[in-house]
């Protein structure tokens, strides 16, 4: 599975598999310029068939709308099978938590961990 590319240097986002767990070590920020890469390793977390997948973001400085967009429709997009798909979004920015709060509060596939 090829892995997403990082986006330009002007708005940097690297993403890393995780070596531990599926899913994804984010890096840098999630703006419009980087939203192609983003939507590119969400989009890789649907075709997988573990019920738990990780977003691991605490080196995420900041996410705007279209990227907490993204996120949503990601998610809201997972199959029903097996039962207690989830993904599992660790220690995010501040207003990733905010925007999902304001236009997703009833979500429940995304579950944020904020320790």
């Amino acid at each position: 599975m090829p892995e997403p590319e990082p986006a330009p240097a002007e708005s940097a986002l690297l993403l890393c598999p995780l070596p531990d767990r599926a899913g994804w070590r984010a890096v840098g920020e999630v703006t419009s310029a980087t939203c192609p890469a983003w939507e590119q390793a969400l989009g890789q977390s649907t075709l997988r068939t573990e019920i738990v997948w990780h977003l691991e973001m605490s080196a995420v400085t900041f996410v705007d709308v279209a990227g907490v967009s993204a996120l949503a429709m990601t998610a809201q997009d997972l199959p029903d099978l097996p039962a207690g798909r989830r993904i599992v979004v660790e220690r995010p920015p501040a207003t990733l938590r905010r925007l999902l709060e304001m236009f997703w509060p009833e979500l429940s596939v995304i579950e944020v961990v904020t320790r």
